[in-house]
């Protein structure tokens, strides 16, 4: 014996999207593909999934664990679903659009895929909004992309908005300065945590100049203002100067352009900028869980750790957290209309804004009917009634 299954049950991280959640998230999404287009970018579309050697080359071999793969019946090669829209746009670039004049302005939106999630974001599919700059590598180019995702946010209703800044250049030139320039994990994660205990416990390995310095810069975490100052007073070896210099240059571009923005650093953070190399940020809102977007510098066609490519920057918004960021509009005004409406006067109230719902079955009560169809207004034959009232 057989019994039907549960055609309800979804895997772990994938939901549907119901109304209204469904059609507000594409209203927020036209928006700020609407608001990237006003500063000049223009929109593109990649596919859903492509060959994996493409998809997984360059800026794209940090998503490698995150990638589903599957055989392409037609050309028997592997092909991968996007688990991030950023290397599509990077191989647009480098391909079709090698020939365009930059910096280049591209945005986006779309599904990604991944095979997991993790604690801050349990969710395997969800929509990405996001905006690239190819082509120039002047802090006034970070500024631009900073500005603008901040710009769009408070232009869909977020408020409270706050940017986090990042530099993963940093700790690997102060590492390189003192050794090999390589990052070892337990470091990593100890920094990532903002661990200073476990800094101590590695001082024998790390030197005691460069664990103090370590700590240093986990506790300058917090306000721009204050971490600047802090930072300025350290003695960085000049590779790590260098790279704090950019940071630097690009607030100093983006207080031009937002003087009321609110901004914090934190000079150590890394995780979820795998293959960037620069200025990184993260989008908050106050009260709201995970982030609302994330971005930063990095090189198109290339990685992290080379210098192929071109230098770039852009952001990506995630719709999932902007629908918990923002309060639904109020529901339009929704009409019912008894069976044997004419077809000219549907079309004369949606032209007035109302939400039509036509009546197909045999005439009952109109108002009873509308009420079950979750309906504001019945249409009566002296115009729109509220549900309440009877015919």
């Amino acid at each position: 014996m057989t019994t039907n299954p549960n055609t309800g049950l979804l895997p772990a991280g994938l939901s549907d999207l119901l109304a209204p959640d469904a059609g507000f998230e594409a209203d927020l999404t036209e928006r700020v593909i609407a608001a990237c287009e006003l500063h000049g970018y223009e929109r593109v579309k990649p596919p859903m999934m492509e060959f994996e050697s493409s998809l997984l080359s360059g800026t794209g071999a940090a998503m490698d664990h995150q990638v589903f793969r599957l055989m392409d019946p037609v050309s028997q090669r592997m092909m991968g679903l996007r688990a991030d829209i950023t290397p599509q746009i990077a191989r647009i670039a480098e391909s079709r659009l090698s020939g365009r004049p930059r910096p280049l302005r591209l945005c986006y939106a779309g599904q990604v895929l991944r095979v997991r999630g993790d604690q801050i974001r349990p969710e395997r599919q969800f929509a990405q909004i996001g905006a690239e700059l190819i082509g120039n590598a002047d802090p006034a180019a970070d500024a631009e992309v900073i500005f603008m995702a901040a710009d769009a946010l408070r232009g869909i209703g977020v408020s409270n908005l706050s940017i986090d800044l990042g530099l993963p250049t940093l700790i690997p030139a102060l590492t390189g300065a003192a050794g090999d320039g390589l990052v070892d994990a337990e470091l990593r994660e100890a920094l990532d945590h903002k661990d200073s205990g476990t800094l101590t416990r590695l001082a024998p390995d790390l030197g005691a100049e460069l664990t103090e310095t370590l700590i240093a810069l986990v506790g300058a975490a917090g306000p721009a203002d204050d971490a600047l100052a802090a930072v300025a007073g350290m003695a960085l070896p000049q590779a790590a100067r260098t790279e704090w210099v950019k940071l630097e240059a690009v607030i100093n571009c983006l207080r031009c352009l937002s003087p009321t923005l609110t901004l914090t650093i934190d000079p150590v953070e890394h995780r979820g900028f795998e293959y960037h190399a620069g200025v990184t940020f993260t989008l908050y809102a106050a009260g709201v869980r995970g982030e609302l977007g994330s971005g930063g510098r990095y090189r198109a066609g290339g990685s992290a750790e080379d210098a192929r490519g071109e230098p770039a920057t852009g952001f990506t918004l995630f719709t999932d957290t902007l629908l918990r960021a923002l309060t639904r509009p109020a529901p339009g005004n929704r009409i019912y209309l008894p069976p044997d409406t004419p077809a000219g006067t549907g079309a004369t109230l949606r032209d007035e804004g109302w939400i039509t719902v036509a009546g197909l079955g045999p005439g009952g009560d109109p108002a009873a009917e509308a009420e079950r169809l979750n309906c504001t207004h019945w249409l009566a034959a002296d115009g729109p009634r509220p549900i309440n009232t009877a015919p």
